[in-house]
């Protein structure tokens, strides 16, 4: 598992974060800025498209709505804080809002129903742990964790706000979302090159 660079030498911003080069990608975590370099690879990206297009078919005529990165989703620490001062600030691989009151001119302030990572070499560790509890703690009700080499864990909130012992897919058969009730994706699909 990799991970990605990072930017430790202080407590970072969104307000930071505004005024970076726009040609850079980074993710905020608790104020420590991550690197979101090098482009991820062919069957990342792959993987994000055909995921992208069976979420939004699926969604067609719905009222929640599907985004694939780059695009900005604000954590604030507490529903009051400045966007200024928020210092989580994240760009999952697909996210999915049924609440469009999070949505704002820029990407959205709060947390999606719906996240998808995929995994790359420069990201696992980061999209397994930091991300993991980051999404837990939100509040993120279904969290997919896409492996290129051909699993899917897919992670959803209880009662209790925690995580559940994920449902794992490998290579065949289908996954389906308890949040978006009806939808299913053909693994093998998924990750046919």
């Amino acid at each position: 598992m990799g991970q990605a660079l990072r930017k430790t030498d202080a407590h970072y911003t969104y307000g930071d974060y505004r005024l970076w080069p726009p040609q850079e990608r980074w993710e905020l975590i608790g104020g420590t800025a991550w690197n979101m370099s090098p482009a991820p690879s062919r069957a990342h990206q792959a993987i994000l498209g055909r995921l992208h297009l069976v979420f939004g078919e699926w969604l067609k005529d719905k009222p929640c709505q599907v985004y694939i990165a780059p695009f900005d989703v604000l954590l604030p620490s507490h529903p009051d804080q400045s966007e200024d001062e928020a210092d989580t600030v994240v760009q999952p691989d697909l996210s999915v809002f049924c609440r469009p009151e999070r949505l704002t001119d820029a990407g959205a302030r709060g947390a999606p129903d719906v996240v998808v990572e995929v995994l790359s070499p420069w990201t696992s560790k980061k999209d397994l742990n930091d991300k993991f509890s980051l999404y837990e703690r939100h509040g993120v009700r279904e969290y997919w964790v896409v492996d290129p080499a051909g699993s899917v864990q897919v992670y959803r909130l209880n009662g209790t706000g925690r995580y559940d012992d994920p449902e794992i897919v490998v290579k065949t058969g289908s996954v389906a979302s308890a949040v978006l009730e009806g939808l299913q994706v053909d693994v093998a699909g998924l990750f046919a090159l």
